[in-house]
């Protein structure tokens, strides 16, 4: 089982977590969530955890005090804990991340609020994570769905380990084009082999549509990964149907294996 803790001022704002999935994950004791309000933390008289800037400037800024103190309230970590700053300077969070911190024990988000935090908050964090480049009013949204994306690749969860290891981003492609009845919708068929029942068939069309479909819309994708022995004729077929892929051709081709050559004795 993993854990996530979350510090928050808004633990209110966490309901999905208690939907879906990720509810029957917790029913099922697959996962653990626990949501902690850092404002009891708060020693002053109004419970305050933010204040002006020194220096000057708009907005407000988050005290380290309620932070580090709920921090070190934190119950003993039984295994590998990591605690993660939730902010738009960090590494942007993608799937290999989700993947790594699904073997931790522990995760817990620190979410900030406000116009920033003290610079001295950073010093508590192990990893200073953002969603993407872009500015949200609070982490909290951020951690939702970093929590949702890496408890759906704990065992268990969604019930067929196959289910998350096709998704997209997964194996580094974008997922294959997915069909159900009826078998024809407003003139839109399904694809002939997929009514086939020819397995082999089947999942050789759908790494072709992988490969496609990451090719036409995250090209960036398709330059960082390794292709396999299978994907060189499935690369072929798709350099003579788009020009676009053609162009990448060259690329690929001194990848290809070699033959290997009979040796004459």
């Amino acid at each position: 089982m993993i854990k996530f803790t979350v510090l928050t001022l808004f633990p209110e704002m966490f309901a999905p977590v208690q939907e879906s999935i990720l509810k029957r994950a917790q029913a099922n004791e697959l996962i653990n969530i626990e949501l902690i309000d850092f404002r009891d933390y708060a020693v002053s008289k109004h419970k305050n955890v933010d204040d002006v800037p020194y220096g000057g400037g708009a907005g407000m800024v988050l005290k380290p005090e309620p932070l580090y103190a709920a921090v070190r309230d934190l119950p003993s970590a039984q295994g590998q804990r990591r605690i993660i700053l939730l902010t738009p300077q960090g590494q942007v969070f993608n799937q290999e991340r989700a993947k790594d911190w699904s073997h931790a024990d522990e995760l817990v988000f620190l979410c900030g609020h406000y116009e920033g935090f003290d610079e001295r908050i950073r010093y508590l964090a192990d990893e200073e994570v953002s969603l993407g480049d872009f500015v949200l009013t609070g982490g909290e949204l951020a951690a939702m769905v970093m929590i949702d994306a890496v408890a759906r690749l704990i065992p268990g969860v969604l019930g067929e380990r196959a289910s998350s290891e096709e998704d997209s981003h997964s194996a580094g492609l974008l997922e294959y084009p997915q069909y159900t009845r009826p078998p024809v919708f407003e003139e839109m068929e399904v694809p002939e082999v997929l009514l086939s029942g020819h397995h082999a068939r089947i999942e050789s069309w759908r790494r072709k549509e992988s490969l496609r479909r990451t090719f036409l819309k995250r090209p960036d994708l398709i330059r960082n990964m390794e292709f396999l022995p299978d994907d060189y004729p499935l690369l072929e077929e798709l350099a003579k149907e788009h020009p676009e892929i053609k162009e990448e051709r060259l690329r690929w081709e001194h990848l290809k294996p070699k033959p290997k050559r009979n040796r004459r004795k």
